[in-house]
């Protein structure tokens, strides 16, 4: 018995919704290839508490890491409100309340399910160095205020320390050569390590010290000098040492100090320098200072004792701490090079290039370096960031020194709180870094930067999670937010995470099945084809009148 129209457009129907989804079926089983999806990421928190204030950094890397060592990008910068933890002596818990600001910004930032598998560390440097040689029962209290706040957070804590100044430079080191791409670069679909000729060093100046870190050509002969790492599968062996008292701050305190009138002579200068400069004069209670290193018409007084608190200033016996002490300044750049270089030791060096000064060892520097921290602060005010030749940069500072103070202060509104200082600032840069070796021939060699724009790509350009661009939480006018998306802070703190990567294991990504975008394409088409195949057998077979 032949069939009628309608049962055969009904099998019609029924057999392309039949071979339309057995094709989709085959395209599923047979053409779906294994694929790895995007690896979770990981984050870890640093807290770099300075001498003048302490920062939060928040950092990301993708949870596969590459050969044992985690690909970190910056996610967050905020500076702590308030001085550094070690001003806290009066009231140590105070220490800890000011973290709360940042701690809250930086758990909104990580996913709440991540809080207790996040690394926070915070490392003190020089400031509470200074304080536990004075004082080391304050610095324990202020340590233990700062680890109960931290602790009582859901994060991960791992403490809080007084960081090695050694350790501080080296860390620096391996943050500016990562953010250069210089230990691991991204280049053709893989991750490859460039040459080691191409790695650079780092120079730092903090407030209470200043760091050198460098991979020399030769040996390193003070194996206290010497930091070895493990990073992205090559081994790295780095110089670094950090000279206390020899940061910004310290060093304008030992300056003034030695300007302080004891007797006939200063107290830390000898009879021949005492008779360079001119001396100081003491008028009923107060004593008066000339500074070569301030500029001609600046005065302002302050407590004596306020100068001697710090354990880099000694004070002579016959001082009477409870005066005050008024300083004038004489706006002499040569008399402030001459105050300054008394400041350093020269002596005890065995041979040419075997030390920087103190008797510290140090290999002669070479390649590339990276000065950033009150080293670029100081020549950023002076406009001296473009690379400007040696002789360029001793006459601005020696033009700016002999201004008139009125002048300048005319000129800068709004900078009193650190006007006084960049001729003193600026003039001890270039001391300190002609005793750390530099010379006119490798002045050319020194970047000055506080940020560097990674070279990496970031986590989303290659397909991994990403939290966005670096946020950042407004600076004090010192050190403003003036950084893009993407760039990252240079100091140690980035560094010290890359390193701390290397402990936390690393998590294989989850595999998944999936189709080419050409066989999604036509799966697509016989999905569809396979649903107007079987609603039309059914509108057939429901709605069409039987002849």
């Amino acid at each position: 018995m032949a069939l009628s129209w309608k049962e055969r457009v009904f099998m019609a129907l029924l057999g392309t919704a039949t071979a339309s989804g057995l094709t989709v079926l085959v395209l599923i089983l047979v053409e779906a290839t294994n694929i790895l999806l995007p690896a979770d990421t990981k984050f870890g928190i640093v807290l770099d508490a300075g001498s003048s204030h302490t920062s939060l950094y928040v950092y990301q890397w993708p949870a596969d890491k590459e050969k044992d060592t985690g690909l970190v990008s910056q996610a967050l910068a905020c500076q702590v409100e308030g001085p550094g933890i070690s001003s806290y002596t009066a009231d140590p818990a105070q220490a800890g309340e000011s973290l709360k600001g940042c701690l809250g910004e930086a758990l909104a930032l990580i996913p709440g399910d991540l809080h207790r598998a996040t690394p926070t560390f915070l490392g003190a440097t020089a400031g509470m160095r200074l304080l536990s040689q004075k004082n080391s029962s304050q610095a324990g209290a202020i340590l233990a205020a700062v680890s109960r706040v931290l602790g009582q957070s859901s994060l991960d804590f791992r403490g809080a320390e007084i960081l090695a100044g050694r350790d501080e430079g080296a860390c620096a080191w391996i943050t500016i050569n990562y953010v250069l791409g210089r230990l691991v670069k991204y280049s053709s679909g893989e991750w490859i390590q460039p040459a080691e000729d191409t790695l650079v060093g780092a120079l730092d100046l903090g407030g209470a010290s200043a760091q050198i870190s460098f991979v020399p050509s030769g040996p390193i002969l003070d194996e206290s000098t010497q930091t070895s790492f493990r990073l992205y599968g090559s081994d790295y062996s780095v110089y670094a040492h950090s000279h206390l008292c020899f940061g910004r701050d310290q060093m304008l305190k030992r300056l003034l100090a030695g300007l302080v009138p004891v007797g006939l002579a200063r107290e830390g200068w000898g009879a021949g320098q005492a008779a360079a400069h001119p001396a100081p004069l003491q008028r009923g209670p107060a004593l008066l200072a000339r500074h070569p290193c301030y500029l001609s018409g600046y005065q302002t007084t302050l407590p004596l004792a306020a100068l001697y608190e710090s354990p880099c200033v000694h004070a002579a016996a016959q001082l009477d701490l409870t005066q005050n002490l008024t300083v004038e300044g004489t706006g002499s750049p040569g008399a402030c090079v001459a105050a300054i270089r008394e400041l350093f030791s020269f002596s005890g060096c065995e041979g040419p290039g075997d030390c920087a000064f103190n008797g510290v060892h140090q290999p002669p520097v070479q390649g590339q370096f990276y000065a950033f921290s009150n080293f670029y602060y100081t020549f950023r005010f002076l406009n001296l960031t473009s690379r400007q030749p040696l002789g360029t940069v001793n006459t601005t500072i020696w033009e700016f020194c002999q201004r008139p103070w009125k002048l300048v202060e005319a000129s800068y509104p709004g900078q009193e709180q650190w006007l006084q200082d960049y001729c003193a600032s600026g003039l001890y840069i270039l001391v300190l870094l002609q005793a750390l070796g530099f010379s006119e021939e490798t002045w050319a060699n020194i970047e000055f930067q506080k940020q560097v724009t990674t070279s990496q790509p970031s986590p989303s350009a290659l397909g991994k999670a990403d939290s966005g661009a670096v946020a950042r939480r407004p600076r004090s006018p010192q050190r403003p937010c003036t950084l893009q998306a993407g760039g990252t802070d240079i100091g140690w703190t980035l560094g010290y995470m890359l390193n701390l990567t290397g402990m936390i294991p690393a998590e294989a990504p989850a595999q998944w099945r999936a189709q080419s975008h050409g066989v999604w394409v036509a799966g697509v088409v016989f999905v569809v084809l396979t649903l107007m195949a079987i609603l039309g057998a059914a509108a057939v077979q429901l709605l069409w009148v039987q002849d």
